[in-house]
């Protein structure tokens, strides 16, 4: 789930930012970069290290040639990506993290066989098998080539959400051990619209898919089942249909997924209102009963599940490309940039003769920016006091792969780790007048991008869809469920020259025409003046923080707040 389908607007640098844990307004003030007003950069504009639209070019035009083959993640375009990431981080004085520049990311591929798969519901006493992919999807994070589970009881619990923060503990009362859990998608904030229930209609991470089979494996379930909703998903049915079936990209983890449910899926809404209506239920009364606090699950009376999931397992290794430049005064601490290198590689079966998908935009931009920026931050006179750490990594396409390694195996303590800024997918634009904060409200960072965005004469707005969920959906996420805050940004529509609808038919264009395609390539044509003024935000906002000494955190009430009081010691 990607970030052009966000907004309908331009695509641009996925930001996750970190700033200074004092009053906002004036946590830019003492940095030594330009990111606070009167403030003296450390490098000329034009001096050595300068970022240039000419440099970033250059790199742009490098990893995004047919030589690196869409750089797919193990595959030999990809390993040229990699080193030459890490021939640029010697280049330019970065230190190796732990000995090596390269982080190795274990993975492993799962493909489930449907021939010799099925999930079945036994409805009192009479067997009904759930069409794959017409009325379900189910897979399994467990690397075993067969899996299995019988006559597990069913149970209704509302949005499977355990949120104390909220007040909110949809398994309260119930033991779902062994059990197979079916829940509604989103949260209670969205299908209520009641800015005072969740975070409103702006989705929590609550709301994601993801949190809800982690929550289902914490609570001991056997299966755990969301009902698709076109409106709450964000999306409709045929994006489950393909995006969870055929081969399935994950990590190695040590336990080989044994913490995990055995099934997991999703289910259509019509036939979840079957099941329901055959156990006695009514889905519409269920779904106004989970806006409540006071709701209990609602066994599924008389329906058991078994399921029986067949794959192919295929393991491999790729890698992280990560660098340091080391603090002066604090090395110990870590303002991190990060960016996806991979892309989608070679497909034989495209039609056309173009086979490769060069990923220019995506994310041949954000790297080049994160090389840009390590330059510039290399020949400043006065060294950061803070170290910046640059983290290139794997299997972003494959569902934030290479990030989510990065924050179960940290380079560098992630207490350790003040923030920093993720940057995916910058459009070739023309400037824009302003910057666009998706989950807009969620931490004190924002103060810190509205000092340097208003150094670019640049505003703030906040996302226009915020129950989408995009905060949820790059590779900041990975960090942030780990408590480390993050702040997402979009880098604008309201163009100078031409305004919002100018901004909005540029994006459209390139969603249409070339996100995810061959033509995603590099053209000599780009005007990079946008990307460049882009670029420079990140550099100032990042250096802000690293020529700084304090600290960020969520406001109060948001879902990482906890994570991070308690990562942090309760500073």
């Amino acid at each position: 789930m990607k970030k052009f389908a966000l907004l309908g607007l331009t695509a641009s640098a996925f930001i996750f930012l970190s700033a200074c844990g004092k009053d906002a307004e004036n946590a830019g003030a003492d940095a030594q970069s330009p990111a606070a007003d009167g403030a003296v950069s450390t490098v000329a504009d034009d001096g050595p290290g300068a970022i240039t639209g000419a440099d970033l070019a250059r790199h742009i035009q490098i990893l995004a040639s047919d030589e690196f083959e869409g750089r797919a993640p193990t595959t030999p375009g990809g390993e040229k990506a990699r080193k030459y990431i890490a021939g640029e981080y010697e280049r330019l004085g970065l230190e190796p993290v732990n000995g090596s520049y390269f982080q190795n990311v274990p993975m492993v591929e799962s493909t489930l066989d449907p021939s010799q798969s099925y999930f079945r519901v036994n409805i009192n006493g009479a067997t009904r098998e759930l069409g794959y992919k017409t009325e379900a999807v189910f897979w399994t994070k467990r690397v075993e080539e067969n899996v299995s589970f019988e006559n597990s009881d069913m149970v209704f619990v509302g949005y499977g959400v355990v949120a104390p923060e909220y007040g909110w503990n949809d398994y309260e009362g119930v033991d779902v051990t062994g059990k197979t859990v079916v829940m509604l998608v989103n949260d209670p904030g969205f299908a209520t619209q009641d800015p005072d229930l969740f975070n409103g209609n702006a989705m929590t991470y609550y709301g994601r898919w993801t949190y809800k089979y982690e929550e289902a494996a914490r609570q001991g379930a056997a299966a755990a089942i969301i009902i698709h909703g076109t409106a709450p998903a964000a999306y409709g049915w045929g994006v489950v249909e393909g995006s969870w079936s055929g081969p399935q990209l994950d990590l190695q983890r040590p336990d080989n997924g044994a913490s995990r449910v055995v099934a997991e899926g999703w289910i259509t809404n019509d036939t979840a209102r079957e099941l329901l209506t055959a156990a006695g239920l009514d889905l519409d009364a269920l779904q106004s009963a989970a806006i409540s606090t006071d709701f209990t699950p609602a066994p599924m009376t008389g329906l058991t599940a078994s399921a029986n999931l067949a794959q192919t397992i295929r393991r491999s290794e790729d890698a992280n490309v990560v660098g340091v430049l080391p603090g002066a005064e604090h090395p110990d601490e870590y303002v991190l940039y990060m960016g996806h290198w991979d892309h989608l590689g070679v497909n034989p079966t495209q039609e056309g003769e173009d086979k490769i998908f060069n990923g220019a935009v995506d994310n041949a931009t954000g790297i080049a920016a994160l090389l840009e920026i390590a330059e510039r931050f290399s020949n400043n006179e006065e060294r950061p006091a803070r170290s910046v750490l640059f983290a290139a990594v794997t299997a972003e396409e494959s569902g934030l792969l290479g990030s989510a390694y990065m924050a179960e195996d940290p380079p560098v303590p992630l207490a350790q780790i003040v923030g920093g800024i993720n940057i995916d997918a910058v459009l070739p634009s023309p400037p824009a007048k302003d910057i666009i904060v998706v989950g807009y409200g969620a931490s004190q960072l924002e103060d810190i991008l509205k000092t340097a965005a208003e150094n670019h004469h640049r505003y703030l707005r906040p996302d226009a869809e915020p129950e989408k969920g995009y905060f949820y959906r790059s590779d900041h996420i990975s960090l942030a469920k780990k408590g480390v805050p993050m702040l997402y940004a979009d880098s604008g529509i309201d163009l100078r020259e031409g305004g919002e609808d100018a901004g909005r038919a540029f994006g459209e264009a390139y969603t249409a025409n070339r996100y995810h395609a061959p033509s995603d390539e590099y053209n000599d044509s780009w005007d990079m003046s946008g990307m460049t003024d882009t670029v420079e935000v990140l550099y100032e906002t990042g250096a802000a923080i690293a020529y700084s000494d304090d600290w960020p955190n969520w406001y109060d009430g948001n879902e990482f707040r906890a994570l991070r009081d308690a990562q942090r010691g309760g500073e």
